[in-house]
């Protein structure tokens, strides 16, 4: 049998050059393409786990923070027009002689020349708005650890008022457009809420209530 050495290192060469030949550049483009979407796909699919990673964190943060600014809030007199000292004297009381009415909704906030410092009654502190490095503890310090603002992006907000019901609605402004309809209304059960908004957006809200006793 005969062996055609020629036709044999033909096809040898043929097949090493082939093998060598490597990507055309449709082929580089095509793959670049793919390889771009793929990416695109991992990234959108990893950004929301990453979100969700941290957001317990921001929780936790903002359910610490809200209740440590109710129990400041909550620690403080009814209303301005009762003793500040031992309670003996309450606003509304019917056995007073003239009676002192509690402070108004329309009036309800801080007092003049009042700040966080210095507030006596749950109502001062209707209408706090403070945002990262503004947010103080108690006595007017920064909350930092290791010279880190742990609230950075953070916001709080408080409202207060009437809710004798406990229904959540205030109930000088009953339809709850932000006017009054009764704004001489007083009662002897105040909500008060505290808003968290944490760097992400979400708003956490808790609710307590101070009573006239």
């Amino acid at each position: 049998m005969r062996v055609n050495l020629a036709n044999q290192t033909q096809l040898a060469r043929s097949v090493s050059i082939g093998a060598q030949r490597g990507f055309t550049l449709i082929e580089l483009i095509v793959g670049i393409v793919i390889f771009s979407i793929a990416m695109v796909l991992v990234v959108s699919f990893l950004q929301p786990q990453v979100k969700k990673g941290i957001d317990p964190i921001w929780q936790v943060r903002a359910a610490s923070l809200g209740q440590s600014l109710s129990n400041e809030i909550l620690a403080k007199s009814f209303d301005q027009h009762s003793n500040q000292v031992g309670g003996m004297l309450r606003c509304n009381e019917s056995v007073l002689e003239p009676a002192v009415p509690c402070t108004s909704s329309d009036d309800l906030g801080p007092d003049a020349g009042e700040d966080r410092g210095s507030f006596n009654d749950v109502d001062d502190y209707h209408g706090l708005d403070v945002t990262g490095v503004l947010i103080l503890n108690s006595l007017g310090l920064t909350t930092n650890v290791d010279g880190v603002n742990i609230y950075a992006g953070f916001s709080a907000e408080v409202s207060v008022f009437y809710d004798q019901n406990h229904d959540g609605i205030n109930d000088a402004d009953l339809d709850q457009d932000g006017v009054l309809e009764d704004p001489a209304y007083v009662a002897n059960k105040k909500l008060v809420a505290v808003t968290i908004t944490t760097p992400g957006g979400e708003r956490i809200r808790m609710t307590s209530f101070k009573g006239n006793f």
